[in-house]
């Protein structure tokens, strides 16, 4: 019996994530353990944002009891912003925040960054988008000149990778075969390099100089 697999989708999502005033000295090693939970950091930023920009930011939060204190911590100085993107970056990223209250955080996910960085409900360290939205809305007001793209899925995908990628891959898949080199990965890297169909042409034209 032949079991049918759905055909494979890709997907790549963004969130933003931001690193709070008090912690921007730890940049470094949080970075670090971004990376290395498998984002990708498209876009940094560090800037100090002015309470009205705060207010702007975090519009939703407004009229709550904490939207003073909020605004005001948020600018009490620089603050780095990042877009990150992976498979579900941001359902990953929030789960590598852990509870939006540190002092929760620290009981019921102390592995969490929040449970390490953050202080309480206020001072939490770091901030992710809630959801596809927010992180769609919160991208444009940290990064607004950057395009967002929609990522092709399913059989947008596959048409483009049908057109541009598959038909040059599987020429140097082919060749990869017949010469079995001893790092089929270097070796296929190399092939792709030089027989991309997109690489300029370099004209060799004679360069005629101006006298002076």
């Amino acid at each position: 019996m032949e079991i049918s697999m759905p055909p494979p989708q890709i997907y790549v999502e963004k969130t933003l994530a931001i690193i709070k005033p008090d912690i921007v000295d730890k940049e470094e090693e949080i970075q670090d353990i971004i990376l290395r939970s498998g984002f990708t950091i498209i876009q940094r930023r560090k800037l100090h944002l002015s309470p009205e920009q705060c207010s702007n930011f975090y519009v939703e939060q407004y009229g709550k009891m904490f939207f003073p204190n909020l605004t005001a911590y948020m600018s009490s100085g620089p603050l780095v912003t990042m877009i990150l993107a992976r498979h579900k970056a941001i359902s990953y990223w929030k789960e590598l925040l852990g509870p939006s209250n540190s002092l929760v955080a620290k009981e019921t996910h102390p592995d969490s960054l929040r449970a390490i960085y953050g202080t309480d409900d206020l001072r939490n360290g770091l901030h992710g988008s809630y959801d596809f939205a927010a992180a769609e809305r919160e991208v444009r007001f940290m990064f607004p000149e950057v395009i967002v793209e929609p990522i092709p899925v399913g059989q947008a995908a596959k048409d483009y990778l049908n057109l541009y990628v598959t038909p040059t891959l599987l020429k140097g898949l082919t060749e990869l075969c017949k010469q079995k080199p001893e790092d089929p990965c270097v070796w296929l890297a190399d092939w792709l390099l030089k027989n991309n169909p997109n690489k300029p042409k370099l004209c060799h034209h004679p360069v005629v100089e101006e006298p002076y």
